[in-house]
């Protein structure tokens, strides 16, 4: 019997090692598997897990979640598009002090490349990004350009991750999921360019509870599902705290 539910976040993520690469869901506020990311953050002070690499929207803000997350020292590498906002002080004082490599990819490039992954493309030409730093890889060398219709294109890769980690609003035991509006976000395409995705969601139905044409993410691309409780949140999708 097909069963993946998780009976702690520790449990499903029990094939973390070093080096291995993380997708983290997210926009904003919108989506963020918070529990995950605490549960992440025990298991790498239990395992001394190091040298990790993220894909995330941003790279995390206060000191909770994925800041907490890059405070513990494992993280060796951050992909993203907006590292910095007014209280990214983590992110801030490890990249300063060389402690943490960032590759900038600017929003759209991001989705894409971690789309193209899981859809199997071998690499894809965008315009966006041509003319600027952003066209060259870390060392300073020229990615591949080449001109299309008219207009001047750079080579980009696909972004795979080992592990991606993802907040949905309803599942069931194989894995199939739903989401909760702009919660969705980046949770499709990094389920499906992982070797293994952890799901938390606020509801774990029966097979058959879910309409097979609402169902966003199939379980063929989930390996666990963690049940997490809802929490009431204020302005902005923060938590509120008592």
């Amino acid at each position: 019997m097909i069963n993946k539910v998780a009976d702690s976040i520790a449990q499903a993520l029990q094939s973390l090692t070093d080096g291995m690469t993380l997708m983290v869901g997210g926009f904003g506020t919108a989506g963020i598997p918070s529990e995950l990311l605490d549960g992440l953050v025990d298991v790498i002070h239990e395992r001394q897990v190091r040298g990790l690499t993220v894909v995330n929207n941003n790279a995390g803000n206060g000191d909770t979640g994925l800041a907490a997350l890059l405070k513990t020292g494992c993280v060796r590498k951050i992909i993203c598009s907006f590292p910095r906002q007014a209280d990214s002080h983590v992110f801030d004082g490890l990249y300063r002090a060389g402690k943490l490599e960032l590759e900038l990819v600017p929003q759209g490039n991001l989705s894409e490349r971690i789309r193209a992954a899981g859809a199997g493309i071998g690499a894809f030409f965008t315009p966006t990004g041509y003319g600027t730093e952003l066209a060259k890889y870390p060392d300073g060398s020229p990615k591949e350009t080449r001109e299309i219709h008219g207009r001047m294109h750079v080579l980009e890769y696909p972004i795979h991750a080992d592990f991606a980690l993802i907040k949905a609003e309803k599942g069931d035991r194989w894995g199939n999921l739903t989401y909760r509006k702009s919660a969705r976000n980046f949770g499709p395409v990094m389920a499906a360019a992982a070797k293994r995705t952890v799901a938390s969601v606020h509801e774990v139905v029966e097979l058959g509870a879910l309409d097979p044409e609402s169902i966003v993410t199939p379980g063929i691309y989930v390996s666990h599902v963690v049940q997490v409780p809802r929490q009431a949140t204020q302005g902005a999708g923060f938590k509120k705290v008592a």
